[in-house]
């Protein structure tokens, strides 16, 4: 059995990699819209987006609207096939615990 990804298995990550991979591929959310689908708060989920983005599952970017900065956030490759991998192996687990049953 594959061993859980422990980058994505903290709990924010998790909903952070889910929101993100639900989406289609290049596409992202603004900060202030995953700090909502998450309840993270700015610095929690800075921090968390951070160890992702070293880890390479995301790809922040930083621009001006008008005079407003706004960080965009997307799921790179490598991170879609890290929480595809994550998922695969809690359904392996989901499943065992079933035939056991």
């Amino acid at each position: 059995m594959a061993e859980l990804d422990d980058i994505i298995h903290q709990p924010l990550r998790l909903r952070i990699m889910a929101a993100l991979t639900a989406l289609p591929d290049a596409q992202g959310l603004e900060f202030s819209r995953l700090k909502k689908l998450t309840g993270a708060t700015d610095g929690n989920l800075g921090a968390h987006i951070e160890t992702l983005a070293k880890a390479g599952y995301v790809a922040v970017d930083k621009a001006f609207v008008g005079k407003k900065p706004q960080t965009t956030v997307t799921a790179t490759a490598a991170g879609r096939g890290a929480f595809a991998r994550h998922v695969a192996t809690l359904q392996e687990i989901i499943a065992g615990a079933a035939r056991k049953s």
